[in-house]
Protein backbone atom coordinates (compact mmCIF):
# COMPACT_ATOMS: atom_id res chain seq x y z
CA UNK A 1 0.00 0.00 0.00
CA UNK A 2 1.36 3.40 -0.99
CA UNK A 3 1.79 5.97 1.65
CA UNK A 4 0.04 9.30 1.22
CA UNK A 5 2.05 12.36 0.31
CA UNK A 6 3.63 13.93 3.37
CA UNK A 7 2.71 17.48 4.29
CA UNK A 8 5.57 19.96 4.08
CA UNK A 9 6.56 21.67 7.37
CA UNK A 10 4.76 24.91 6.56
CA UNK A 11 1.50 23.03 5.89
CA UNK A 12 1.84 21.27 9.24
CA UNK A 13 2.41 24.57 11.03
CA UNK A 14 -0.56 26.13 9.25
CA UNK A 15 -2.70 23.15 10.25
CA UNK A 16 -1.58 23.71 13.84
CA UNK A 17 -2.69 27.36 13.63
CA UNK A 18 -6.13 26.52 12.22
CA UNK A 19 -6.80 23.57 14.53
CA UNK A 20 -5.49 25.50 17.54
CA UNK A 21 -7.83 28.42 16.85
CA UNK A 22 -10.77 26.03 16.49
CA UNK A 23 -9.87 24.17 19.71
CA UNK A 24 -9.50 27.43 21.63
CA UNK A 25 -12.85 28.72 20.41
CA UNK A 26 -14.60 25.46 21.36
CA UNK A 27 -12.94 24.76 24.70
CA UNK A 28 -12.41 28.29 25.98
CA UNK A 29 -10.14 28.85 29.01
CA UNK A 30 -10.15 25.12 29.79
CA UNK A 31 -7.68 24.56 26.94
CA UNK A 32 -4.94 26.43 28.86
CA UNK A 33 -3.58 23.14 30.26
CA UNK A 34 -1.73 22.55 26.98
CA UNK A 35 0.09 25.90 27.11
CA UNK A 36 3.31 24.34 28.57
CA UNK A 37 3.86 22.57 25.23
CA UNK A 38 4.14 25.90 23.44
CA UNK A 39 6.17 27.40 26.29
CA UNK A 40 8.63 24.50 26.14
CA UNK A 41 9.06 24.97 22.40
CA UNK A 42 9.83 28.69 22.76
CA UNK A 43 12.26 27.99 25.61
CA UNK A 44 14.13 25.39 23.57
CA UNK A 45 14.49 27.82 20.67
CA UNK A 46 15.44 30.63 23.05
CA UNK A 47 18.06 28.33 24.57
CA UNK A 48 19.83 28.28 21.20
CA UNK A 49 19.82 32.06 20.65
CA UNK A 50 23.10 32.93 22.39
CA UNK A 51 25.24 30.10 20.93
CA UNK A 52 23.66 30.65 17.52
CA UNK A 53 24.16 34.44 17.49
CA UNK A 54 27.74 34.30 18.78
CA UNK A 55 28.94 31.37 16.67
CA UNK A 56 27.25 32.48 13.44
CA UNK A 57 28.40 36.09 13.76
CA UNK A 58 31.92 35.02 14.72
CA UNK A 59 32.17 32.60 11.79
CA UNK A 60 30.58 35.08 9.39
CA UNK A 61 32.93 37.89 10.42
CA UNK A 62 36.07 35.75 10.50
CA UNK A 63 35.21 34.12 7.16
CA UNK A 64 35.09 37.50 5.42
CA UNK A 65 38.84 37.72 5.82
CA UNK A 66 38.77 41.38 4.87
CA UNK A 67 37.93 44.13 7.36
CA UNK A 68 37.02 46.49 4.51
CA UNK A 69 34.49 43.96 3.25
CA UNK A 70 33.02 43.66 6.74
CA UNK A 71 32.68 47.44 6.97
CA UNK A 72 31.06 47.59 3.53
CA UNK A 73 28.49 44.88 4.35
CA UNK A 74 27.81 46.46 7.74
CA UNK A 75 27.22 49.90 6.20
CA UNK A 76 24.84 48.48 3.57
CA UNK A 77 22.94 46.51 6.21
CA UNK A 78 22.49 49.47 8.54
CA UNK A 79 21.41 51.73 5.66
CA UNK A 80 18.77 49.21 4.54
CA UNK A 81 17.49 48.79 8.09
CA UNK A 82 17.29 52.54 8.67
CA UNK A 83 15.47 53.29 5.40
CA UNK A 84 12.92 50.47 5.76
CA UNK A 85 12.27 51.39 9.41
CA UNK A 86 11.53 55.00 8.44
CA UNK A 87 9.20 53.83 5.65
CA UNK A 88 7.40 51.54 8.12
CA UNK A 89 6.87 54.38 10.60
CA UNK A 90 5.52 56.70 7.90
CA UNK A 91 3.12 53.98 6.70
CA UNK A 92 1.91 53.50 10.29
CA UNK A 93 1.36 57.22 10.78
CA UNK A 94 -0.48 57.45 7.47
CA UNK A 95 -2.84 54.60 8.40
CA UNK A 96 -3.61 55.82 11.92
CA UNK A 97 -4.25 59.40 10.76
CA UNK A 98 -6.59 58.27 8.00
CA UNK A 99 -8.52 55.60 9.96
CA UNK A 100 -8.42 57.40 13.35
CA UNK A 101 -9.10 54.27 15.45
CA UNK A 102 -9.00 56.20 18.76
CA UNK A 103 -11.95 58.35 17.73
CA UNK A 104 -14.15 55.28 17.16
CA UNK A 105 -14.20 54.54 20.89
CA UNK A 106 -16.88 56.68 22.49
CA UNK A 107 -19.18 56.89 25.47
CA UNK A 108 -19.57 53.87 27.70
CA UNK A 109 -17.08 51.69 25.83
CA UNK A 110 -14.35 54.32 26.08
CA UNK A 111 -14.97 54.88 29.82
CA UNK A 112 -14.91 51.14 30.49
CA UNK A 113 -11.60 50.78 28.70
CA UNK A 114 -10.05 53.74 30.52
CA UNK A 115 -11.14 52.60 33.97
CA UNK A 116 -11.93 48.92 33.83
CA UNK A 117 -8.93 47.24 32.24
CA UNK A 118 -6.98 44.85 34.41
CA UNK A 119 -3.80 45.31 32.38
CA UNK A 120 -0.89 46.95 34.14
CA UNK A 121 2.28 48.58 32.95
CA UNK A 122 5.32 46.31 33.00
CA UNK A 123 7.66 47.09 35.89
CA UNK A 124 10.58 47.83 33.60
CA UNK A 125 8.53 50.48 31.79
CA UNK A 126 9.00 52.98 34.60
CA UNK A 127 12.78 52.95 34.21
CA UNK A 128 12.55 52.93 30.43
CA UNK A 129 10.69 56.24 30.27
CA UNK A 130 13.69 58.29 31.30
CA UNK A 131 15.77 56.79 28.52
CA UNK A 132 19.51 57.35 28.14
CA UNK A 133 21.67 59.88 26.31
CA UNK A 134 22.84 58.68 22.90
CA UNK A 135 26.47 58.55 24.03
CA UNK A 136 25.59 56.37 27.02
CA UNK A 137 23.48 54.09 24.83
CA UNK A 138 26.41 53.56 22.47
CA UNK A 139 28.78 52.91 25.39
CA UNK A 140 26.37 50.30 26.74
CA UNK A 141 27.03 48.19 23.63
CA UNK A 142 30.58 47.60 24.90
CA UNK A 143 30.34 45.21 27.89
CA UNK A 144 32.44 45.86 30.97
CA UNK A 145 31.99 42.20 31.86
CA UNK A 146 31.60 39.72 28.97
CA UNK A 147 30.28 37.00 31.28
CA UNK A 148 27.54 39.35 32.49
CA UNK A 149 26.62 40.11 28.86
CA UNK A 150 25.93 36.41 28.29
CA UNK A 151 24.18 35.88 31.62
CA UNK A 152 21.83 38.80 31.02
CA UNK A 153 21.33 37.81 27.36
CA UNK A 154 22.29 41.30 26.22
CA UNK A 155 22.27 40.60 22.48
CA UNK A 156 23.83 43.91 21.44
CA UNK A 157 26.81 43.24 23.70
CA UNK A 158 27.07 39.62 22.57
CA UNK A 159 27.00 40.79 18.94
CA UNK A 160 29.77 43.30 19.69
CA UNK A 161 31.93 40.57 21.26
CA UNK A 162 31.34 38.17 18.34
CA UNK A 163 32.26 40.78 15.73
CA UNK A 164 35.27 41.96 17.77
CA UNK A 165 36.75 38.46 18.10
CA UNK A 166 35.81 37.62 14.51
CA UNK A 167 37.74 40.66 13.28
CA UNK A 168 40.66 39.77 15.57
CA UNK A 169 40.93 36.31 13.99
CA UNK A 170 41.38 37.86 10.55
CA UNK A 171 44.62 39.47 11.81
CA UNK A 172 46.04 36.21 13.19
CA UNK A 173 48.30 33.85 11.29
CA UNK A 174 46.27 31.09 9.63
CA UNK A 175 47.69 28.30 11.81
CA UNK A 176 46.67 30.21 14.96
CA UNK A 177 43.24 31.45 13.90
CA UNK A 178 42.09 28.31 12.07
CA UNK A 179 41.52 26.11 15.20
CA UNK A 180 39.31 28.76 16.79
CA UNK A 181 37.36 29.24 13.57
CA UNK A 182 36.86 25.47 13.19
CA UNK A 183 35.61 25.24 16.78
CA UNK A 184 32.90 27.84 16.25
CA UNK A 185 32.01 26.35 12.87
CA UNK A 186 31.43 23.02 14.65
CA UNK A 187 29.44 24.76 17.38
CA UNK A 188 27.32 26.46 14.72
CA UNK A 189 26.65 23.11 13.05
CA UNK A 190 25.75 21.52 16.40
CA UNK A 191 23.32 24.34 17.20
CA UNK A 192 21.74 23.84 13.78
CA UNK A 193 21.30 20.13 14.49
CA UNK A 194 19.60 20.83 17.82
CA UNK A 195 17.31 23.36 16.15
CA UNK A 196 16.37 20.77 13.52
CA UNK A 197 15.27 18.41 16.30
CA UNK A 198 13.32 21.12 18.14
CA UNK A 199 11.53 22.19 14.93
CA UNK A 200 9.90 18.76 14.67
CA UNK A 201 7.60 19.75 17.51
CA UNK A 202 6.68 23.08 15.87
CA UNK A 203 3.17 22.08 14.64
CA UNK A 204 2.19 20.82 18.10
CA UNK A 205 3.67 23.86 19.84
CA UNK A 206 1.88 26.22 17.47
CA UNK A 207 -1.39 24.39 18.14
CA UNK A 208 -0.88 24.86 21.90
CA UNK A 209 0.03 28.55 21.63
CA UNK A 210 -2.89 29.50 19.38
CA UNK A 211 -5.43 27.39 21.27
CA UNK A 212 -4.41 28.96 24.58
CA UNK A 213 -4.51 32.48 23.14
CA UNK A 214 -7.99 32.10 21.63
CA UNK A 215 -9.33 30.19 24.63
CA UNK A 216 -8.09 32.75 27.13
CA UNK A 217 -9.12 35.99 25.43
CA UNK A 218 -11.73 35.05 22.85
CA UNK A 219 -13.34 37.78 20.79
CA UNK A 220 -14.84 39.76 23.67
CA UNK A 221 -11.59 41.49 24.52
CA UNK A 222 -10.70 42.11 20.87
CA UNK A 223 -13.91 43.75 19.71
CA UNK A 224 -13.65 47.06 21.65
CA UNK A 225 -10.31 47.86 20.00
CA UNK A 226 -10.83 46.00 16.74
CA UNK A 227 -10.35 49.19 14.72
CA UNK A 228 -6.93 49.71 16.35
CA UNK A 229 -5.88 46.13 15.56
CA UNK A 230 -7.09 46.51 11.98
CA UNK A 231 -5.11 49.74 11.61
CA UNK A 232 -1.93 47.99 12.76
CA UNK A 233 -2.71 45.05 10.48
CA UNK A 234 -3.30 47.24 7.40
CA UNK A 235 -0.04 49.11 7.97
CA UNK A 236 1.91 45.87 8.46
CA UNK A 237 0.36 44.28 5.36
CA UNK A 238 1.35 47.30 3.26
CA UNK A 239 4.90 47.23 4.59
CA UNK A 240 5.45 43.48 4.89
CA UNK A 241 3.68 42.25 1.78
CA UNK A 242 4.35 45.21 -0.54
CA UNK A 243 7.35 47.35 0.47
CA UNK A 244 9.70 44.55 1.53
CA UNK A 245 8.99 42.14 -1.36
CA UNK A 246 9.23 45.04 -3.82
CA UNK A 247 12.62 46.04 -2.41
CA UNK A 248 13.78 42.44 -2.77
CA UNK A 249 12.53 42.31 -6.37
CA UNK A 250 14.06 45.66 -7.35
CA UNK A 251 17.37 45.42 -5.48
CA UNK A 252 17.73 41.72 -4.68
CA UNK A 253 16.84 40.05 -7.98
CA UNK A 254 14.22 37.74 -6.42
CA UNK A 255 10.59 37.76 -7.50
CA UNK A 256 7.93 39.34 -5.27
CA UNK A 257 5.89 36.13 -4.82
CA UNK A 258 8.90 33.81 -4.77
CA UNK A 259 10.33 35.68 -1.78
CA UNK A 260 7.11 35.24 0.19
CA UNK A 261 6.74 31.61 -0.87
CA UNK A 262 10.25 30.67 0.27
CA UNK A 263 9.65 32.40 3.62
CA UNK A 264 6.22 30.90 4.36
CA UNK A 265 7.40 28.65 7.22
CA UNK A 266 9.25 31.56 8.80
CA UNK A 267 6.15 33.76 8.51
CA UNK A 268 4.01 31.18 10.31
CA UNK A 269 6.56 30.51 13.04
CA UNK A 270 7.28 34.18 13.76
CA UNK A 271 3.53 34.88 13.83
CA UNK A 272 2.82 32.21 16.42
CA UNK A 273 5.88 32.70 18.65
CA UNK A 274 5.89 36.55 18.51
CA UNK A 275 9.68 36.38 18.70
CA UNK A 276 12.13 37.30 15.96
CA UNK A 277 14.93 35.78 18.05
CA UNK A 278 13.12 32.46 18.41
CA UNK A 279 12.49 32.52 14.65
CA UNK A 280 16.14 33.28 13.85
CA UNK A 281 17.27 29.65 13.32
CA UNK A 282 14.54 28.97 10.78
CA UNK A 283 15.10 32.38 9.14
CA UNK A 284 18.78 31.60 8.61
CA UNK A 285 17.96 28.19 7.14
CA UNK A 286 15.39 29.64 4.72
CA UNK A 287 17.56 32.56 3.62
CA UNK A 288 20.64 30.41 2.99
CA UNK A 289 19.05 27.28 1.49
CA UNK A 290 16.03 28.69 -0.33
CA UNK A 291 16.94 32.27 -1.16
CA UNK A 292 20.58 31.25 -1.78
CA UNK A 293 22.16 34.00 0.29
CA UNK A 294 25.85 33.22 1.07
CA UNK A 295 26.47 32.18 4.66
CA UNK A 296 28.99 34.95 5.22
CA UNK A 297 26.22 37.50 4.53
CA UNK A 298 23.31 35.79 6.34
CA UNK A 299 25.37 34.95 9.43
CA UNK A 300 26.20 38.65 9.80
CA UNK A 301 23.00 40.38 8.65
CA UNK A 302 20.35 38.17 10.30
CA UNK A 303 21.60 38.00 13.93
CA UNK A 304 22.26 41.74 13.76
CA UNK A 305 18.78 42.34 12.35
CA UNK A 306 17.10 40.27 15.08
CA UNK A 307 18.35 42.90 17.52
CA UNK A 308 18.42 46.26 15.73
CA UNK A 309 15.96 45.89 12.84
CA UNK A 310 12.39 46.15 14.06
CA UNK A 311 10.33 47.41 11.10
CA UNK A 312 7.08 45.92 12.36
CA UNK A 313 7.67 47.12 15.92
CA UNK A 314 8.42 50.68 14.77
CA UNK A 315 5.21 50.75 12.70
CA UNK A 316 3.18 49.42 15.64
CA UNK A 317 4.66 52.00 18.01
CA UNK A 318 3.70 54.85 15.69
CA UNK A 319 0.11 53.57 15.41
CA UNK A 320 -0.19 52.85 19.14
CA UNK A 321 1.15 56.26 20.22
CA UNK A 322 -1.30 58.18 18.01
CA UNK A 323 -4.15 55.80 18.96
CA UNK A 324 -3.64 56.45 22.68
CA UNK A 325 -3.41 60.20 22.04
CA UNK A 326 -6.71 60.02 20.15
CA UNK A 327 -8.33 58.13 23.04
CA UNK A 328 -7.38 60.93 25.43
CA UNK A 329 -8.43 63.60 22.94
CA UNK A 330 -4.89 64.99 22.67
CA UNK A 331 -4.21 66.55 19.25
CA UNK A 332 -0.78 65.81 17.78
CA UNK A 333 0.87 68.55 15.75
CA UNK A 334 3.24 67.92 12.86
CA UNK A 335 6.12 68.44 15.29
CA UNK A 336 4.60 65.84 17.62
CA UNK A 337 4.36 63.31 14.81
CA UNK A 338 7.93 64.12 13.74
CA UNK A 339 8.94 63.31 17.32
CA UNK A 340 7.20 59.95 16.98
CA UNK A 341 9.21 59.23 13.81
CA UNK A 342 12.49 60.02 15.57
CA UNK A 343 11.68 58.23 18.83
CA UNK A 344 10.22 55.13 17.14
CA UNK A 345 13.37 54.82 15.02
CA UNK A 346 15.64 55.11 18.05
CA UNK A 347 13.45 52.86 20.22
CA UNK A 348 13.38 50.12 17.59
CA UNK A 349 17.19 49.87 17.66
CA UNK A 350 18.15 47.37 20.28
CA UNK A 351 14.60 46.26 21.07
CA UNK A 352 14.96 42.69 22.25
CA UNK A 353 13.56 40.12 19.82
CA UNK A 354 11.20 38.67 22.40
CA UNK A 355 7.42 38.92 22.80
CA UNK A 356 6.05 42.37 23.76
CA UNK A 357 9.48 44.06 24.11
CA UNK A 358 8.21 46.83 21.82
CA UNK A 359 5.47 47.63 24.31
CA UNK A 360 8.08 48.52 26.93
CA UNK A 361 9.99 50.86 24.60
CA UNK A 362 6.67 52.47 23.59
CA UNK A 363 6.73 54.24 26.95
CA UNK A 364 9.64 56.39 25.72
CA UNK A 365 7.55 57.61 22.79
CA UNK A 366 4.49 58.35 24.93
CA UNK A 367 6.63 60.34 27.36
CA UNK A 368 8.24 62.29 24.51
CA UNK A 369 4.85 63.44 23.15
CA UNK A 370 3.33 64.04 26.62
CA UNK A 371 0.67 61.32 26.39
CA UNK A 372 -0.34 59.69 29.74
CA UNK A 373 1.54 56.44 30.26
CA UNK A 374 -1.60 54.94 31.78
CA UNK A 375 -2.94 54.80 28.24
CA UNK A 376 -0.55 51.95 27.54
CA UNK A 377 -2.84 49.73 29.61
CA UNK A 378 -5.49 50.15 26.90
CA UNK A 379 -3.47 48.12 24.42
CA UNK A 380 -1.69 45.67 26.72
CA UNK A 381 -4.77 43.49 27.07
CA UNK A 382 -4.94 43.00 23.30
CA UNK A 383 -1.24 43.29 22.52
CA UNK A 384 -0.71 39.64 21.67
CA UNK A 385 -2.28 39.74 18.20
CA UNK A 386 -0.53 42.96 17.05
CA UNK A 387 2.68 41.52 18.53
CA UNK A 388 2.29 38.42 16.36
CA UNK A 389 1.70 40.55 13.27
CA UNK A 390 4.58 42.96 13.81
CA UNK A 391 7.03 40.11 14.44
CA UNK A 392 6.39 38.91 10.88
CA UNK A 393 7.37 42.38 9.64
CA UNK A 394 10.55 42.30 11.75
CA UNK A 395 11.63 38.89 10.47
CA UNK A 396 10.87 39.54 6.80
CA UNK A 397 12.72 42.85 7.07
CA UNK A 398 15.83 40.94 8.20
CA UNK A 399 15.50 38.44 5.34
CA UNK A 400 14.98 41.21 2.77
CA UNK A 401 18.14 42.96 3.99
CA UNK A 402 20.17 39.76 3.61
CA UNK A 403 18.93 39.27 0.04
CA UNK A 404 19.62 42.88 -1.01
CA UNK A 405 23.09 42.97 0.59
CA UNK A 406 24.02 39.61 -0.96
CA UNK A 407 22.94 40.83 -4.41
CA UNK A 408 25.00 44.01 -4.09
CA UNK A 409 28.07 41.98 -3.10
CA UNK A 410 27.63 39.66 -6.10
CA UNK A 411 27.37 42.66 -8.46
CA UNK A 412 30.55 44.07 -6.96
CA UNK A 413 32.37 40.77 -7.51
CA UNK A 414 31.08 40.50 -11.09
CA UNK A 415 32.37 43.98 -11.92
CA UNK A 416 35.82 42.99 -10.68
CA UNK A 417 35.93 39.96 -12.98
Amino acid sequence: MKRGKKLDPSAKILAGVVLGAAAGAICGPRISWIEPIGTLFIRLLTLMILPLVFSSLFVGTASLGDVKRLGRIGAKTLLFYLVTTLIAILIGLGCVNVIKPGLSLKGEVKERLLSGTNATLPAEAVSTVKGHPLGETLLDIVPANPVKAFLEVNLLQVIFLAILFGVAVTFLAKEKGEPLLRFFESLNEAVGAVIGIVMKMAPYAVFALIATLVGRFGSAILLPVLTYILTVAIGLVLHTLVVLPLSVQLFGGIGFLNFLRQMKEVILLSFTTSSSSASLPLTMEAVENRLHVPAYVSSFVLPLGATINQNGTALYQAVAAVFIAQIYGLPLTLAGQATIVLMATLASIGTAGVPSAGTVTLTMILAAINVPLEGLALILAVDRLPDMLRTVGNVLGDAAAAVVVAKSERLREEKRC
